[in-house]
């Protein structure tokens, strides 16, 4: 994820004075939405405009740019995991079976990388693919790959995952919330202790360097100049990461304190991480920004699937995501190609960016899933 740090402080900074439950009543967005319909025509989307079949990857644009980006080409598999896991679609299987050789021939015949980072990415989706599959391939990749991250982890700023090889000091949520998630999935699928051993450590380090406890809000990295500050920009991709990594602990051993603090980060991204007039979810740019709010969303949808979550809780959570939703599908999409852009209520031309169209679908997707799980009707 090489862009992070470049955007600039007008979008970074971003936030909202409003709170959770402003979400309007009349809501003109407020009208019933086919979400398998829905989620089905945007996953189709994606696999027929962006795929690049002749190299089996994703392409930058739906417009003919060609270009490779590493990390994308994890949460286009996660789309296409979603969407095969909920049609059983031959088309997506096909795909995830192709990606599987054209992202490696892409990312120089190997899924190691220098950006930690964009390597956890890789192996969580590969790991989904694997459940999905049952090809052992992805499994061999995954477990490769995770012992490829461990070597991040040094003692600069007392531990932590680094953002990337050639810059071993610099230590960021994106390097480490992923990395606890992929360990803590790890032990629940394979039993591996040192697995648990590694979510753990990389969550307590996150927790008292990254984490403010009182407000819920995640700060992106710590000692990226060498001089131990910390980068404060408000992303959702980072509340929901964190808070994914919380989730996954908490359903291992049950300790309130993991879901508490879970729900803080969301808290804190549907507090100030939307627009304060509309309550959505704020653009973060195309590019690597375009990804930030799928991400978010789809560990939300996690925690809102939380059996011990509490309803007054999830309904709000849920009238949230509903409000995203219908917004954007109502008047964020452009219909004719199903194409979403960087901000939900603002309908792209006929181009948009791979980043921002893999976020719309995975909001699609995530309805789709609450909607099977009866969680909204």
């Amino acid at each position: 994820m090489k862009n992070i740090l470049f955007y600039s402080l007008s979008i970074l900074l971003l936030s909202s004075c409003g709170k959770i439950n402003d979400i309007p009543l009349d809501d003109p967005n407020d009208v019933a939405v086919n979400w398998t319909t829905a989620a089905d025509s945007s996953s189709q989307s994606l696999a027929n405009g962006f795929w690049n079949s002749g190299g089996s990857y994703f392409n930058y644009n739906n417009s003919g740019n060609t270009d490779f980006h590493y990390w994308p080409q994890a949460h286009g598999l996660d789309v296409l995991v979603d969407a095969y896991s909920r049609t059983g679609n031959a088309v997506y299987k096909n795909e995830i079976d192709q990606w599987f050789t054209g992202v490696k021939i892409k990312n120089g015949n190997t899924f190691y990388n220098n950006f930690y980072d964009d390597m956890e990415w890789n192996a969580l989706a590969m790991l989904r693919a694997y459940n999905a599959t049952k090809d052992e391939k992805f499994k061999t990749a995954a477990l490769d790959v995770w012992s490829n991250i461990q070597t991040g982890w040094n003692s600069t700023m007392n531990g932590g995952i680094a953002w990337k090889k050639d810059q071993l000091y610099y230590k960021n949520t994106p390097a480490n919330a992923p990395a606890c998630i992929l360990a803590a999935r790890l032990y629940k699928q394979f039993n591996g202790a040192s697995d648990l051993e590694w979510s753990k450590k990389i969550y307590s380090w996150m927790k008292e360097h990254l984490f403010e406890a009182g407000t819920g809000f995640v700060y992106d990295g710590i000692n990226r100049e060498n001089n131990g500050a910390k980068d404060n920009w408000k992303f959702t991709y980072n509340q929901g990461t964190f808070l994914g990594a919380a989730l996954e602990l908490y359903n291992i051993t049950g300790e309130k304190v993991y879901l508490n603090d879970a729900i803080k980060a969301a808290d804190y991204a549907l507090n100030s991480n939307v627009n304060s007039n509309d309550r959505i979810l704020q653009s973060e740019g195309s590019g690597d920004g375009g990804l930030f709010k799928g991400i978010f969303v789809r560990y939300f949808t996690q925690l809102i699937l939380c059996p011990e979550l509490e309803d007054g809780t999830r309904n709000r959570y849920v009238r949230f995501m509903e409000h995203n939703a219908k917004t954007l599908w109502n008047e964020g999409t452009n219909k004719t190609g199903v194409l979403f852009g960087t901000y939900w209520k603002t309908k792209p031309n006929a181009q948009t960016g791979l980043t921002e169209q893999l976020s719309g679908c995975m909001l699609m997707e995530s309805m789709a899933l609450l909607k099977e799980k009866s969680v909204i009707k």
